[in-house]
């Protein structure tokens, strides 16, 4: 399996500290926002020090990586048509930016319908994805992320992402990444029905597909809608599911990564200590590790 994590980018050293930090988990792949994914700012291409960050790559044998769309890109808008053309004109910058940086796949939320309901929210997404691909037809995808449907979400079902594919005129742009958390909430039985659940998305969708893999716990029960992540083995899904997903032959070259949350300080509110390092060697090792959380905090704090 091609196993990783969300990784940061910031500081001097940008794109560089974010392969640094994913080799300092064992990874041999990671996830990053090209800039925080709450807003529009952006530091020139220039600036993030690419050609330094694919040589350690190289070095160390990481031969791909993806990158996540910021959250304020949201394609589904038709209520407020400066929010959309917002979405469509970052998007395109997005996936140039991906380009340049040397990735070949752009995660996308698809967008929310903010209460105009699922068939405008599929309509909006279709045509602004349509203006995207004729502004940008490079070799970035873009993989349209199961949602949970929290909220107005669109893509909670796999119908409703095939619709989407039908729609856009030039799908060869498009992909899936598959959130095994949203999947959960979104009602999808994962952990009595995997084959079940993956027989159901070949309705839609041939599994080559996929071109990254989310790999979260949940919170929450099956169909909950929530979206709450929770580290691997320590949710409703439970290590063996998540083991099942990662052995699957045709994910062999699929890029998984872990979102999983930060490990809290004992009696603290905030995140605090990073888990991918020791969530990957469990997974790697194929054996759930009760303690693990617990070891997380031992070795953040020098125990």
């Amino acid at each position: 399996m091609i196993l990783g994590s969300h990784v940061g980018m910031g500081g001097k050293e940008m794109f560089l500290g974010s392969v640094k930090e994913a080799i300092s988990y064992g990874a041999d792949t990671f996830m990053v926002y090209t800039g925080a994914p709450q807003n529009t700012r952006r530091k020139e291409v220039s600036e993030l020090r690419i050609a330094e960050a694919k040589a350690k790559m190289s070095e160390v044998g990481i031969q791909n990586f993806i990158v996540h769309a910021p959250y304020i890109i949201n394609l589904g808008n038709a209520a407020k048509e400066e929010t959309f053309q917002l979405g469509v004109d970052f998007l395109v910058t997005e996936l140039q930016r991906t380009e340049a940086m040397g990735s070949e796949t752009l995660v996308l939320h698809p967008g929310s319908h903010v209460g105009e309901g699922i068939d405008v929210g599929i309509s909006q997404i279709v045509k602004g994805l349509n203006l995207v691909f004729e502004q940008y037809n490079g070799p970035v995808k873009v993989a349209l992320e199961t949602m949970a449907g929290k909220g107005s979400e669109v893509g909670s079902r796999f119908e409703e992402l095939s619709r989407i594919y039908d729609g856009v005129t030039n799908n060869n742009m498009l992909r899936i990444c598959f959130d095994t958390c949203h999947v959960n909430d979104a009602g999808y039985d994962l952990v009595n029905d995997t084959e079940g659940v993956f027989k159901e998305f070949r309705r839609f969708f041939p599994t080559n597909q996929i071109a990254a893999v989310h790999l979260n716990d949940s919170m929450n029960p099956r169909g909950a809608a929530k979206d709450r992540h929770a580290n691997v083995g320590f949710g409703t899904l439970g290590f063996d599911t998540l083991l099942r997903i990662c052995n699957m032959d045709f994910l062999s070259n699929t890029p998984i990564i872990l979102e999983t949350p930060y490990v809290p300080r004992e009696g603290a509110k905030e995140r605090e200590f990073a888990p991918y390092k020791f969530e990957i060697e469990m997974i790697r090792k194929g054996v759930f590790d009760p303690e693990l959380l617990e070891r997380v905090r031992k070795e953040a704090l020098g125990e």
